[in-house]
């Protein structure tokens, strides 16, 4: 039987802000990214069969 999953915690103060702070600076996907990963979502799609 599965163990019960624990709520994440929230998170306040300095570490809120210094987490806002580096989502703020992440580095945004080149266009190559972008189309390999379109790519292999297309690969895998045509994989699943539900």
């Amino acid at each position: 039987m599965a163990k019960p999953i624990q709520p994440t915690p929230v998170l306040k103060g300095k570490d809120a802000v210094r987490f806002l702070d580096a989502m703020g600076k992440r580095p945004k996907a080149t266009k190559e990214e972008k189309e390999r990963i379109k790519a292999d979502f297309e690969k895998l799609n045509a994989l699943a069969q539900f």
